[in-house]
């Protein structure tokens, strides 16, 4: 089967789940699949991915894997323990048909502590099932010579020396044996250039650092759980804290855009969080706003980490680096450009929260094309309350 480990999946996954575990255990969440790639035909296949997240929801987490998690320093035992008695339930994924010919619809409706780890396996289900039916020639040799190229540009460049590159291609990868060929090659090219990996299964695998804090999800789904709309991304910042006390402090800046970010971070925010990650708009006006705003708190940004991952190659993460060096710390994560790069193109496939406690939840994102809302009255006045300009 494609999935054999529950543990083959994004960190941020676990640290957001034991977030839920503790502060919104009752939690009541929906999530969406959606294609952004046009003309893509996978209802045909749509038994075998059905066949997939049923052997999906059979997995148990192993000792081995509960001893790992429990080695990560911000883990917590009841956590743990937790997942020692976890399975994903079956009765809450619905994959059917799509309203258009060739669509599949996949929708997960649960209590979020229980369906939380569905999103990335299904979306590294739908991937690989839909390419090894279409690629039955996958051109490994044409992939090994694009990724060798790309760690080139690192490995021979001197300017380059503290670059750091992780691997976060797990959701869009082509193939799970692909995927880990890429990080075991990193992992023995590129040292010490190579960060880690977003996967858990293959950071315990391999011996190499897993890496995530949180997602979208977390802090649209404190739309619904905080005490009014207004103060939900306060609201999400400070609870993360009280949980983790100064660890995984990595804020995720594009859930309401860059200016609603910044008037939230404020100056308590920027002692106490070590950064925040970049995942839609301009990366260079992100930076240079974030380093002002730092500057402007009277916090030194050469002590402060700016996380880029929005649809990176190494080239752009390589210019990136140059741009800000020497003027804060710069870290990179790539995901499908590196494990799925091939020759084909790529799916651009997400599985986002639309509820919670059954009141709609959105991102309003930078890149308008990744706003992902179905209720457009609340999408509106969601803007309206955080002053954000329409869409």
């Amino acid at each position: 089967m494609i999935i054999t480990s529950l543990l083959d999946t994004d960190l941020y996954k676990f640290s957001m789940m034991q977030v839920v575990l503790h502060q919104f255990p009752a939690a009541q969440v929906e999530y969406r699949y959606q294609c952004r790639t046009p003309n893509i035909n996978l209802s045909e296949w749509i038994d075998e991915i059905r066949d997939e997240v049923k052997a999906l929801c059979q997995l148990r987490f192993t000792q081995e894997e509960l001893d790992y998690l429990r080695s990560l320093r911000f883990i917590k035992s009841d956590f743990v323990d937790f997942l020692g008695l976890f399975h994903l339930p079956e009765k809450c994924i619905s994959i059917t048909e799509g309203e258009k010919p060739g669509e599949i619809s996949v929708s997960v409706k649960g209590p979020w502590l229980h369906t939380i780890l569905f999103e990335i396996p299904v979306l590294a289900i739908i991937n690989e099932v839909y390419f090894r039916n279409v690629c039955k020639d996958p051109g490994w040799e044409e992939g090994r010579k694009r990724l060798q190229s790309k760690m080139k540009l690192v490995i021979d460049d001197p300017a380059l020396e503290h670059f750091r590159v992780a691997e976060y291609g797990t959701r869009r990868r082509f193939s799970r044996q692909w995927h880990e060929e890429v990080l075991i090659t990193m992992k023995e090219q590129m040292a010490p250039h190579f960060a880690g990996t977003s996967n858990v299964w293959l950071a315990m695998k391999h011996g190499v650092t897993p890496l995530g804090t949180m997602g979208h999800e977390y802090l649209q789904a404190c739309q619904a759980l905080g005490p009014r709309l207004r103060d939900s991304q306060v609201f999400a910042f400070e609870v993360w804290a009280r949980e983790y006390r100064g660890d995984l402090g990595i804020a995720l800046s594009d859930v309401y855009g860059m200016d609603a970010f910044l008037r939230d971070f404020d100056m308590y925010f920027c002692k106490l969080f070590d950064g925040a990650r970049h995942d839609s708009g301009d990366p260079y006006d992100w930076g240079e706003r974030l380093l002002a705003h730092y500057a402007a708190n009277r916090v030194d940004p050469r002590t402060k980490t700016l996380v880029f991952s929005d649809a990176l190659t190494i080239p752009k993460a390589i210019d990136l680096a140059k741009h800000f060096a020497g003027r804060c710390q710069v870290s990179f994560g790539i995901g499908t450009n590196l494990t799925n790069d091939l020759g084909h193109e790529p799916l651009q496939i997400v599985m986002k929260m639309v509820r919670c406690n059954g009141q709609p939840v959105a991102k309003v994102s930078d890149a308008p094309e990744k706003t992902m809302c179905d209720d457009p009255a609340y999408l509106a006045y969601l803007r309206q309350v955080f002053n954000l300009p329409p869409a």
